[in-house]
């Protein structure tokens, strides 16, 4: 009913709804459907270059519904930039030809992919990573009904919730680039 607002973030060609590109994300962490899981500030730079998954475990209320995820560096000041994100609809968890709605309540994997990036996390900053269910209008609303989006005007509420502990190790996963693998490309003569 009020899903997540989309703050930027890789978009084209539709300006009048949403901007693209890089936005302070604070407001979008101030809502109370956004989880916010912030590391430590970094001691040393982190080179983050190649795909990124999230790796969530989690039970809805719902038949079906949706997992959004967003990469943030933070820094010193706290400005929240995204980098990254991705969605994955519940039912097309497995598989994308045959959907599967969900058994409520029941704890569920999914992997989640944000794409590629590359950002080196200066020391001070923090990784930060957002979890919700919806980044609208980017992605589209889940009725959280098990009807298809656009096929019925009803929608509804859903309880979720995120496992990262014991059995549930929800995590995030960084392509990290070694220091001394970084090198400049430079043509020998």
């Amino acid at each position: 009913r009020d899903p997540v607002p989309t703050l930027g973030g890789a978009l084209c060609c539709n300006p009048v709804h949403t901007q693209g590109g890089v936005y302070d994300q604070r407001p979008i962490e101030a809502r109370s459907d956004v989880l916010v899981y912030t590391s430590e500030p970094l001691t040393e730079p982190l080179d983050v270059t190649g795909p990124v998954t999230v790796v969530l475990h989690a039970a809805s209320t719902a038949p079906d519904t949706d997992w959004t995820v967003k990469l943030v560096d933070v820094g010193t000041c706290g400005y929240a930039r995204n980098l990254a994100d991705g969605i994955i609809r519940a039912r097309y968890r497995d598989s994308t030809s045959e959907p599967r709605l969900l058994t409520p309540g029941e704890v569920v994997e999914y992997r989640i992919d944000l794409g590629a990036t590359s950002n080196v996390f200066q020391p001070g900053h923090r990784i930060r990573l957002e979890v919700s269910s919806s980044n609208f209008p980017h992605f589209d609303r889940n009725p959280n009904t098990g009807e298809l989006p656009g096929t019925s005007a009803e929608v509804t509420s859903a309880l979720q919730s995120v496992h990262h502990a014991g059995p549930y190790l929800s995590r995030l996963i960084l392509p990290v680039v070694a220091p001394d693998a970084a090198r400049p490309y430079r043509k020998d003569p």
